[in-house]
């Protein structure tokens, strides 16, 4: 499938800048699942300093902020064709051990709750019925809701108040993988909605990893694995290492933030 992708991240300030670094991941790469057509990255109030692969293999460019100014605009625009393989991204590794995607973060600690979701899985080594049962709970237990939870909300946290966006719901299942002895980890991305064209956001899910397929993704808040309506964008042991802009800021006032997205055919 080719899908045409338009996004653009606004940050608007109340008072102008005297500093600013976004960490920019906005450049999806070739794979199993997907190749570029075409991409470009483009900045308004701002100058890319750097661009690099990080420890992930994620392509990232370091943006800096112009002196004085009090809005920037990073935009990612381009096609790219993607391929349904049922999820299974398949056994693609980067520098990034496998025991790296055991190791707990502060985003996805486990306590009580998650202990108890970890408890569905019985064999790590045979597990994707399981992830899949695993993936329908963590929805039943947090439905998908706006406003409950915020960037810095743990995975114990959104269950404790029973609802959540996508990044919990990664989270949830993340943590949970990881107690029982399965590798995890985190991949934004986008996602070609049938009922609609325009977004407001970005998306994310998860990926274990099992010895007979290697990386299978699960799409926890929309209840079944990644087919050719995803692209990925990065990946990492949390949101935070894989979140497409990230950074900070240095001055007074206050920052507002508007995406506007499209993905279609």
């Amino acid at each position: 499938m080719l899908l045409n992708i338009e996004h653009v991240t606004r940050y608007t300030y109340d008072t102008p800048v005297s500093y600013a670094l976004q960490k920019v991941r906005l450049c999806p790469l070739n794979g199993p699942l997907q190749t570029i057509k075409d991409w470009s990255v483009s900045v308004e109030g701002g100058v890319t300093e750097l661009s690099y692969l990080d420890h992930y293999g994620n392509h990232t460019d370091l943006v800096n902020a112009e002196a004085g100014v009090t809005e920037i605009a990073i935009s990612a625009k381009g096609t790219v064709e993607t391929t349904d393989n049922g999820g299974v991204l398949g056994k693609t590794y980067g520098t990034a051990p496998l025991w790296h995607f055991l190791t707990p973060t502060p985003l996805t600690e486990t306590g009580k709750n998650v202990r108890a979701l970890s408890k569905m899985i019985t064999n790590p080594d045979d597990a994707l019925d399981a992830l899949h049962a695993l993936s329908a709970s963590i929805l039943s237990a947090t439905p998908y809701q706006l406003g409950v939870t915020d960037a810095k909300s743990t995975a114990e946290e959104a269950l404790a108040v029973a609802g959540g966006v996508c990044q919990d719901h990664a989270h949830i299942f993340i943590a949970a993988c990881r107690q029982a002895g399965v590798p995890a980890r985190y991949v934004s991305g986008y996602l070609m909605m049938n009922e609609s064209v325009n977004q407001d956001a970005s998306h994310a899910w998860a990926e274990a990893h099992l010895p007979l397929l290697g990386w299978v993704g699960f799409d926890i808040s929309n209840g079944y694995s990644p087919d050719d309506r995803y692209v990925r964008l990065a990946i990492g042991r949390d949101a935070s290492d894989a979140a497409p802009v990230s950074g900070i800021r240095r001055g007074t006032g206050d920052e507002s933030m508007i995406v506007s997205l499209s993905v279609q055919q």
